[in-house]
């Protein structure tokens, strides 16, 4: 019998005008304490942001998406809190905030295959 890991997950949403509180997502971050894991994602369409009429620069978006990832990852390029442990990076990346990145709040859940969980979840609340 494989053995059940727990995690948490938050959806990545992009917030193109945060006084209007509409978003669409992005990307998600999915996280397990014990198994030392953590996994973040994101898939921003070209043609979808294309719609949204914000003002918004794609490539300033993308770069600030690639610093979330890197921030997970753990790389130590990008500053102190890529530094911290994976527990930390992960309730720094999920923090409440009031700009055009925001995550959802975090959820539980349960598996036994961390990456096959993160698949499924990105392809249901992002793809």
């Amino acid at each position: 019998m494989q053995e059940v890991k727990l995690y948490e997950y938050a959806v990545i949403r992009l917030v193109p005008r945060v006084e209007r509180e509409e978003f669409f997502n992005i990307g998600l971050i999915l996280f397990s304490k014990k198994e030392r894991y953590i996994r973040l994602e994101y898939y921003l369409c070209t043609k979808k942001f294309g719609l949204m009429h914000s003002g918004l620069d794609y490539e300033e978006v993308i770069h600030h998406l690639d610093a979330f990832k890197q921030i997970a990852a753990g790389n130590k390029d990008y500053g102190p809190i890529a530094l911290l442990d994976i527990a930390e990076r992960f309730r720094w990346l999920t923090s409440v905030r009031s700009s055009v990145l925001q995550t959802s709040r975090p959820h539980p859940g349960k598996t036994v295959d961390l990456d096959k969980t993160f698949v499924r979840l990105f392809e249901e609340l992002v793809k």
